[in-house]
């Protein structure tokens, strides 16, 4: 095997451990039901919404990944948010509750934060939980990444193996001076937009203005206008004619991402990212970016000017470029083999699950190769989240899925072609356990939660709704109506 196919033979076998199994999905849904019941016990929250966001929402968390939890307190209605101090006041009474309970571990209230949050591990896998309130701003970009999934399902993938690169690392800690995981994406996107030919198009051409700005007036409303110019735009990109399909394999890309952040701190000094304008940007020339008190400038491109990794050190950015290096000389190494790759690509946790002996496909995996496969052919099938909250998702002209790719179930990529698909349904019949019904009933308060049953239906669902504003447990199934040609959103029971 050559040192191209061993690196994407390793990175796929990667992947089948990372990505997320169907209890690692329930198990998530159990804590935020946990959750709402605490929050609906607080006199002051009574009424408020439990909301996930971050990349459970996105879809790009790993089994072990965090749980971002928004308690909304504006009922949905306007675009509203809490002052800092009873933001602080409210995460304090939720923390008493919290510890009156039991069953959550490591505690940990941080007022002082930019945004004030409220970190715990819950009992359930030990997922640790970030709380803050009315996080709308967090909600929307969860959102956006999760629409970049569907215009090329590498970009999840490319993520996921990054993500569990950095953490290998040490580079996937702002407490430590190195990435947060939003910066990590954005770092991606970049990578993709910057390649030749490009794989996702400049942000602005998605949404042309500053996504947070926006989010002003009715709630719903504002979601709606962000969501149909996004949808929008991604359905003329995906289907312009002029584009040229970038059939880079995985391993191909993976191996350009490192090598072209591999001077990093160099490059640092005078550029930053712009995933905006989709490419590296003069901070001198940048007045927006004016004055300059940043190791590192990687914008957020729904929040500018906000440096999203505001918090890496000239220290650690120095430890960053040198990861970076070490990888890209060990990818393209002659000498190449899974046991070299996988002490610089993976951490302990996600070793333990890779056989040492024997590379295998997982039971469990509906991944395949694709190559030489148009991207546009890579579907991402609805997750579990949007399927079972009914959380929202644009449709674009002429890309919902067929029924056969409907069957797979699950967040995991379906390769289009016909002969694929009929040995994964029959693999997925045989090997794989059905995801949870996408109506979920409201959890009876005379059953243990342990002791739930969580009802299987054989086949997805695709929602599409206008806004976000679903409430966990608190409205029965609701009926959607169709509008031709216009977005549409559910009626819930008042």
């Amino acid at each position: 095997m050559n040192s191209k196919n061993q690196v994407e033979s390793t990175l796929k076998e990667i992947l089948e451990v990372v990505k997320p199994l169907h209890e690692d999905w329930v198990t998530r849904f159990k804590i935020i039901n946990e959750l709402r019941e605490v929050v609906q016990s607080i006199e002051n929250l009574r009424g408020a919404t439990v909301e996930p966001f971050g990349s459970f929402v996105s879809n790009l968390f790993s089994r072990w990944g965090d749980l971002d939890i928004s308690i909304e307190v504006s009922f949905g209605q306007c675009v509203s948010s809490a002052g800092k101090k009873r933001k602080q006041t409210l995460l304090g009474e939720l923390l008493r509750a919290l510890r009156k309970q039991g069953g959550w571990s490591r505690l940990n209230f941080i007022p002082s934060a930019r945004v004030p949050i409220l970190k715990i591990v819950s009992k359930w896998q030990n997922i640790s939980c970030d709380i803050s309130i009315d996080n709308i701003q967090g909600e929307t970009k969860s959102k956006f990444l999760f629409w970049l999934n569907e215009i090329d399902g590498r970009f999840r993938d490319m993520v996921l193996l990054v993500k569990e690169w950095a953490k290998a690392n040490g580079i996937n800690n702002p407490k430590t001076g190195t990435f947060n995981s939003y910066s990590l994406s954005l770092l991606v996107i970049f990578h993709f937009q910057t390649c030749v030919p490009p794989i996702l198009p400049p942000l602005k051409d998605i949404y042309p203005t500053n996504v947070v700005d926006d989010l002003t007036g009715a709630k719903v409303d504002a979601e709606r206008r962000i969501a149909q110019v996004c949808s929008s735009n991604i359905a003329r990109f995906k289907s312009s004619t002029s584009r040229i399909v970038n059939r880079s394999s995985l391993s191909e890309l993976f191996i350009s991402f490192i090598a072209k952040f591999s001077e990093i701190n160099s490059r640092a000094s005078e550029l930053g990212i712009c995933t905006f304008t989709g490419q590296w940007e003069y901070i001198a020339n940048n007045t927006r970016w004016l004055p300059r008190t940043y190791a590192i400038f990687i914008e957020d491109p729904l929040e500018q000017p906000e440096n999203s990794a505001r918090a890496v050190g000239q220290k650690q950015l120095v430890k960053i470029a040198e990861a970076f290096e070490m990888t890209r000389r060990t990818l393209i190494s002659a000498n190449v083999t899974r046991n070299t790759l996988l002490p610089t690509l993976v951490g302990p946790q996600t070793s333990r699950f890779l056989i040492k002996e024997h590379p295998t496909v997982y039971s469990n995996s509906n991944y395949r190769s694709y190559p030489n496969t148009p991207p546009q052919a890579h579907r991402v099938v609805q997750s579990p989240l949007q399927t079972q909250y009914h959380l929202w998702q644009p449709q674009y002209k002429n890309s919902r899925p067929s029924t056969s790719q409907m069957q797979h179930q699950g967040p995991r990529m379906v390769p289009s072609t016909p002969k694929s698909q009929s040995q994964f349904a029959r693999m997925r019949v045989m090997n794989r356990p059905s995801l949870p019904n996408h109506q979920f009933q409201k959890p009876n308060p005379s059953v243990p939660q342990d002791q739930v049953q969580v009802q299987v239906q054989p086949q997805i669902q695709i929602a599409r709704t206008e806004g976000y504003n679903v409430k966990f447990g608190t409205r029965r199934p609701h009926q959607v109506q169709h509008n031709q040609g216009q977005m549409w959103r559910p009626k819930y029971d008042r």
